[in-house]
């Protein structure tokens, strides 16, 4: 099993996500929970086809972190 991060984004009448690390692989939903779950079933459908046409998937995943900073 594999993790992915996604960023989930506001998009005003609903909201849309991509993966990080994953170019092209993106998907919108009405909640954030719907988005993440088609998230999920995107990025699976898009490590498929990478595979289908040969693609490397992609080995070493981007670190993803928060800070604080004040201002």
């Amino acid at each position: 099993m594999t993790e992915y991060n996604i960023v989930i984004e506001d998009a005003g009448s609903n909201f849309s996500a991509y993966v990080v690390g994953l170019d092209g692989c993106i998907s919108t939903g009405k909640t954030v929970e719907e988005v993440t779950e088609n998230m999920c079933e995107a990025i699976e459908f898009h490590l498929e086809g990478m595979r289908l046409h040969g693609d490397e998937l992609p080995r070493h995943l981007p670190i993803v972190k928060t800070v604080q900073i004040t201002s």
